[in-house]
C-alpha cells in the first residue's frame, strides 16, 4: 500500500494500453493513431517518412544559436603544454562544439563518443523548457556554485522514463551535437557512437537524418558483458550493446583485419607458392542466378558435384572450368565433401580482411579492471576498454599522419587512453581532442572520496597516469633509428568560459540600461582579462587550431612562423616595423593600444595594407 487513492484515470489508461500499444507514443495517447486504430477513416498530415519529435525545432535552434564563449588555457593542469597537439577541454560540450567550429572545420579524421543510454537515471541537459529565451537558457546552465563549478541542479535534468518527453529530451539532446560533429569531420572521416537498446532505433533514423542513409557503414555488436545478469527481472541476460558507424562521405571504408597468415602452406611445393583453401560456394538461389548452379565433375575419377540449391557455385561454368585447367580446384579424395579452392598468398591484392561485426574480444570488466590498475579504486562506473576504442581507432586512422581524434563525451578519457597506448604500440602520430563537462561526483562515490570532485578531472587524471606509466616504460630506450623513443605525451587543458571581450546585450528595456552598457563598452575588452586568455580568444575565433605554434617575439607574438601576429600589450613604430618585416599573413591587436595616437593607428593600417597583411584593430 502507498497510501494513495485509487487513480481511476492511470488505471484506464493501463487497460488501454494493454489493449492499444499502438495508439500510445512516449506514454501519452496520440489521438489520430487511436482514432485509426479503432477504424476511424483518418488521413494523417504531411504523410512522408521522417523522424519527428517534440521540441525538435527547438533543437534546430539550439543548433543555430551562435556561441560568444571561449576556450582559456590552464597550463597548470597541461602536460608539456608547450609541446603537445593533445587537448582536453572542459566545458559544456553543445557550446565547446560551437567554438570549435572554426579552427577545425572538416579537420578531424574520427569522431568516437558514448553518450547516455537514456536508461531513465541519466543526468543531462536538454531544452525542457522549450519557450525560455536564450539569456534564460545561459543563465540556467552557468549555475555554479561557492567553488566556482557548474551545478548539477543548474546544468542537469532527470530523464525518467515517467517523462511525456522521455524519448524526444533525448533526441533533443543529441541532434544539435551530431549536426555540429558533423561539420568537423573531414571529407574521409567517420563517426562512431556506443548505444544499447533504449535508443539504437532513434538513433538509426537520427543519423540517417543528420549524415544520410547512404553513408552507414556498420550496426557493430559489443559483447560488453562478459558473464550472465542473473538480476533481470524478464529473464534475459542483456550481454551486448552497439556501435553505430557513419561515414561524412560514401566512400569511406575501414582498413579491415590483418589476414591469418598460418592459413598459407604449400604442402605440395606447388611452383606458385604457398595457399589456401576456401570455399567455392556462392550466394545465390538458382531463381537468382541461373548461371551458377550446374554440375561440376572431377576430371580425374568422374565423380559429380551438384550444386547447394541455396547457394550455387562461387564462378559461372567456364570460369569454373578454367580453374580446374589451371589445378586450381581441390576435389576431395573420397568423394565425400565438396570441391574448393587453391587461393594463392601471392595474389591477394590486400592485406586485410573484413573487419568483423561482432567485437567479443573487451568487456566491460576490462575496462574496469583498466581503471582499477590505474587508480587503485573503482572510482568511474562501466568505463568502455581502451582496447575497445583503440581497435576502431586503428581501423580508421593512419599512423604516418597527424590524424584527430575527437571524443565530446569523454567521460573517463578512455579515446584519450586509446590513442596514446596505439601510438605507442605502431609510433604514430595521432592527436586527440576530449570535451567533458565539470559534472560533479556524488559526495557517496568512491571517485569523491578519492579526491575527485568532477568527472573532469577523474578524465584528466587518467591520461596524466597513462602518460606517466608509457613515459616511465620508454625512459631509455631506443627507436628502430637508434634514437630516444619519441612521443607525444602530453595534453593541453583549455576550459570554457564567457568571451574575454564583453558581449552587447540585446535585451535592453530601459534608455538608463542602454546608456550603461554603451558606456561598459568604450572598453570592449573585459578589465580582468589575461594575455593568454585573450591570445587564445583570438586565435579560435580566427580559425586558428588550439595546438599552434606560438612564439613570444620583442613586443609581439607570432603564431605558425607567419601565420599570424598579435600586438598586445604595446604598440610602436619599432614593433609594427618588425611585424611588416616578418610578412604575417593577418595582425591582431587591441584598439585600446592607439589610445590618444589616432595617426600611429591610422598609419599602421596603411602601411599593413602596403606591405599585403590583413590587419584588424579589436
Amino acid at each position: 500500500m502507498d497510501g494513495k487513492s485509487l487513480d481511476i484515470a492511470g488505471d484506464k489508461l493501463n487497460q488501454l494500453k494493454e489493449i492499444l500499444p499502438e495508439a500510445f507514443t512516449e506514454n501519452k495517447i496520440d489521438w489520430e493513431k487511436l482514432k485509426a486504430a479503432l477504424g476511424d477513416n483518418i488521413e494523417f498530415k504531411n504523410e512522408r517518412y521522417v523522424l519527428n519529435w517534440a521540441g525538435k525545432s527547438d533543437a534546430f535552434h539550439a543548433l543555430q544559436a551562435p556561441s560568444t564563449a571561449t576556450l582559456v588555457p590552464v597550463k597548470e593542469e597541461s602536460v608539456n603544454f608547450n609541446q603537445t597537439g593533445n587537448l582536453f577541454i572542459e566545458g559544456e560540450n553543445l557550446e565547446v562544439l560551437k567554438v570549435l567550429q572554426k579552427s577545425y572545420f572538416g579537420k578531424i579524421k574520427m569522431i568516437y563518443i558514448d553518450p547516455p543510454y537514456n536508461t531513465g537515471n541519466d543526468h543531462f541537459i536538454y531544452p525542457d523548457r522549450f519557450s525560455e529565451s536564450r539569456d534564460e537558457y545561459l543563465s540556467r546552465i552557468g549555475d555554479k556554485d561557492e567553488t566556482g563549478l557548474m551545478t548539477r541542479e543548474g546544468l542537469f535534468r532527470k530523464n525518467s522514463k515517467d517523462s511525456g518527453h522521455y524519448h524526444s529530451n533525448w533526441l533533443s539532446m543529441i541532434y544539435p551535437r551530431l549536426f555540429l560533429a558533423r561539420n568537423l569531420l573531414r571529407d574521409d572521416g567517420v563517426i562512431f557512437i556506443s548505444i544499447d537498446d533504449n535508443e539504437v532505433h532513434n538513433l538509426r533514423l537520427l543519423m540517417n537524418e543528420v549524415f544520410g542513409e547512404e553513408n552507414f557503414i556498420a550496426q557493430f555488436v559489443w559483447k560488453a558483458r562478459k558473464f550472465s545478469d542473473t538480476r533481470s527481472i524478464k529473464n534475459v541476460s542483456t550481454d551486448h550493446e552497439y556501435l553505430l558507424s557513419y561515414s561524412k562521405m560514401n566512400e569511406f571504408s575501414l582498413r579491415g583485419s590483418s589476414r591469418d597468415e598460418s592459413k598459407f602452406a604449400n604442402p605440395d611445393n606447388d611452383s606458385r607458392g604457398a595457399w589456401m583453401s576456401r570455399s567455392i560456394l556462392g550466394l545465390a538461389t538458382r531463381d537468382q542466378r541461373p548461371n551458377l548452379h550446374y554440375d561440376l565433375t572431377d576430371p580425374n575419377t568422374g565423380q559429380v558435384y551438384a550444386p547447394n540449391p541455396a547457394t550455387g557455385w562461387r564462378y559461372s561454368q567456364s570460369k569454373m572450368l578454367e580453374l580446374i585447367n589451371e589445378r586450381r580446384v581441390l576435389f576431395p579424395p573420397k568423394g565425400a565433401g565438396r570441391p574448393r579452392e587453391k587461393k594463392f598468398r601471392k595474389e591477394m591484392q590486400s592485406e586485410h580482411i573484413s573487419f568483423r561485426s561482432i567485437i567479443d574480444d573487451a568487456h566491460t570488466a576490462d575496462g574496469t579492471q583498466e581503471m582499477r590498475s590505474l587508480f587503485n579504486a573503482e572510482i568511474f562506473s562501466f568505463p568502455k576498454p581502451s582496447t575497445l576504442i583503440k581497435s576502431f581507432v586503428d581501423q580508421s586512422t593512419s599512423k604516418d599522419k597527424q590524424d584527430i581524434i575527437l571524443d565530446f563525451f569523454a567521460g573517463s578519457c578512455t579515446t584519450a587512453h586509446a590513442v596514446v597506448a596505439l601510438n605507442r604500440e605502431d609510433g604514430g602520430n595521432r592527436k586527440f581532442i576530449c570535451v567533458q563537462l565539470p559534472e560533479k561526483c556524488g559526495e557517496n562515490t568512491e571517485a569523491f572520496k578519492a579526491g575527485y570532485s568532477t568527472i573532469a578531472e577523474i578524465g584528466k587524471e587518467r591520461i596524466r597516469r597513462v602518460i606517466k606509466k608509457i613515459a616511465d616504460d620508454q625512459a631509455g630506450k631506443l627507436d628502430l633509428d637508434g634514437h630516444a623513443a619519441r612521443q607525444d605525451l602530453g595534453f593541453k587543458v583549455f576550459k570554457l568560459r564567457e568571451s574575454n571581450f564583453k558581449i552587447w546585450r540585446t535585451n535592453i528595456e530601459t534608455e538608463e540600461e542602454l546608456v550603461a552598457q554603451m558606456q561598459r563598452h568604450l572598453e570592449p575588452l573585459d578589465e580582468h582579462a589575461k594575455q593568454d586568455d585573450i591570445l587564445y580568444e583570438l586565435l579560435i575565433k580566427s580559425g586558428v587550431p588550439l595546438t599552434a605554434k606560438i612564439e613570444e617575439k620583442q613586443g609581439y607574438i607570432l603564431v605558425n612562423d607567419n601565420e599570424v601576429a598579435l600586438m598586445l600589450q604595446k604598440a610602436d613604430e619599432k614593433i609594427i616595423r618588425q611585424i611588416i618585416a616578418v610578412k604575417p599573413k593577418k595582425v591582431f591587436t587591441l584598439d585600446r593600444l592607439f589610445k590618444q595616437n589616432d595617426q600611429l593607428k591610422t598609419n599602421t593600417a596603411l602601411q599593413m595594407k602596403d606591405a599585403g597583411i590583413e590587419f584588424k584593430v579589436i
